[in-house]
């Protein structure tokens, strides 16, 4: 299973090692980072690509072409991403899960087989939703839609749940896999086409956007190289409209888990943190994953080296109205929320529906902000009571979820952003109880000079523990910490 964690940092590197256009920091102020919708007046001053060399011309759109559907390829990588884990695991591993039969199969098809799994946190919210992500893309790169990749997603993980091991089928495994690997599926086709789509319109960078994009979706890159693409121009990714904006941050935080005094009694470390916008298009809302979000960070001195995968992507948007100094609008997001660290570690995919204002004084000052409810469809939070099987210490629950948001930049040169996660879920799987959640922080960047910023943050995530049983004594579980980096700002 670390062999997915680190194909998922691959991705990251990737994204990085291609060519990039840098840009000032003060342009990034203009995108909302809560829904990722882009104004209008930022786009036009991105300008065009430059056509440097004589390649084949493609009108640039965000309508998408038609591409030819290969369903025995797409069959066969899909049947591929089942049978390689199987046949690992029933004869390098011999896992004695993996004895597998035909009569197991016809078993766990009865509703009362489902049950719930007690794999590491970790294996079931990273490693399930970049296997789902094999699934969508076997299809969504052999020429097939959102939507028909969405459903190879879910059938995938089904076939797998309840024919590839002998174990029952795990419940939150299907909704990991099936909800993780479409967000992050799409996500990746998304990227890599953005970048094979740049390697289109500049002849030299077409076999380093190859590597990068492979990088990303493997399997796209497998069959750019059957289809004898690879190193060509082709119109599908030719016509791409996309552009990608993304910020790294590296520097030093203080934290404290245990204490309660962050100042005194904390202790030091290192932090990263990249963070990713996409758009296929200020003015597209309407289509799945047009506008999305990725907020990833990590370090140093905490329990584990990935501390929180934030992911936002639009499913659904409508503009409401628009007044001389602003616009209103309506979004529906799917989100997934990851973070692990010294007090807790917490994961959750929720559906969310959000209220979007954004307010402009002249060219160069902006106000954002948003507020959003929504349903928690699965999430998962520690039990320190709990061992359930041989490695599960935390319950599974549904319930809802709130957020809020709000971004101040002045001058294109000072951002001012305070960012609130809450949410309160009841156990479904695990000791009774239920849990409420905060994650909150309030964030300066400043403009040094160019594509360089100098961001100073603080805030805190909490997580309370209430327990039906009185046997059991509830928790509260607190991490603030503060944070001092730089930030470089690129446009890819």
């Amino acid at each position: 299973m670390k062999l997915l964690r680190y194909c998922f940092l691959l991705t990251v590197l990737a994204l990085y090692s291609i060519n990039a256009n840098a840009q000032h920091f003060g342009n990034l102020h203009h995108i909302d980072t809560t829904i990722q919708l882009l104004d209008t007046s930022r786009q036009a001053r991105w300008g065009q690509h430059v056509q440097v060399d004589p390649l084949p011309r493609f009108t640039r759109t965000t309508e998408e072409p038609k591409r030819e559907k290969k369903f025995w390829r797409a069959g066969v990588e899909w049947f591929l991403t089942q049978a390689f884990p199987a046949t690992f695991n029933r004869f390098i591993t011999k896992d004695p899960y993996s004895y597998i039969s035909f009569k197991n199969f016809i078993d766990h098809q009865r509703f009362s087989a489902w049950d719930w799994d007690d794999n590491q946190f970790t294996t079931n919210h990273l490693d399930h939703p970049y296997h789902g992500q094999l699934y969508f893309n076997a299809f969504r790169s052999n020429g097939y839609n959102f939507y028909q990749s969405s459903i190879a997603t879910f059938a995938g993980s089904y076939i797998w749940e309840t024919g590839g091991e002998t174990q029952a089928p795990s419940i939150n495994d299907l909704v990991n896999t099936t909800y993780g690997g479409i967000i992050l599926g799409e996500m990746t086709h998304r990227i890599a086409r953005n970048i094979l789509g740049r390697g289109s319109r500049h002849s030299h960078l077409r076999i380093p956007n190859e590597i990068g994009a492979f990088f990303v979706n493997p399997v796209n890159g497998l069959n750019r190289l059957l289809d004898g693409k690879w190193g060509k121009v082709d119109e599908y990714n030719a016509v791409d409209s996309s552009t990608i904006w993304a910020e790294v941050n590296i520097g030093v935080r203080r934290f404290d888990a245990r204490e309660g005094d962050v100042l005194e009694k904390g202790k030091n470390g290192s932090y990263g943190r990249l963070r990713l916008w996409y758009s296929n298009g200020p003015e597209n809302i309407k289509r799945p994953f047009d506008q999305f979000y990725v907020n990833l960070e990590f370090g140093k001195g905490d329990s584990t080296f990935i501390n929180a995968v934030n992911v936002h992507a639009l499913l659904y948007g409508n503009k409401f109205f628009k007044t001389k100094r602003g616009e209103h609008y309506g979004v529906l997001s799917a989100n997934y929320d990851f973070y692990n660290n010294d007090a807790f570690f917490y994961g959750a995919q929720n559906l969310m529906y959000s209220w979007n204002s954004a307010f402009r004084y002249k060219k160069q000052n902006r106000l954002n902000m948003s507020m959003g409810v929504g349903a928690i469809l699965l999430a998962a939070v520690p039990d320190p009571y709990l061992l359930y099987g041989a490695s599960r210490n935390y319950n599974y629950g549904s319930g809802a979820g709130y957020r809020y948001r709000a971004e101040l930049s002045i001058l294109n040169r000072l951002l001012i952003t305070g960012d609130y996660n809450g949410g309160v879920f009841f156990t479904v799987s695990g000791n009774e109880s239920y849990y409420i959640l905060h994650a909150a922080t309030l964030e300066a960047n400043l403009r040094i000079i160019k594509n360089f910023s100098l961001n100073v943050s603080s805030g805190y995530f909490a997580l309370e523990g209430h327990f039906e049983d009185e046997q059991y004594t509830d928790f509260a579980r607190s991490f603030p910490f503060g944070r001092l980096s730089i930030g470089y700002n690129v446009r890819f």
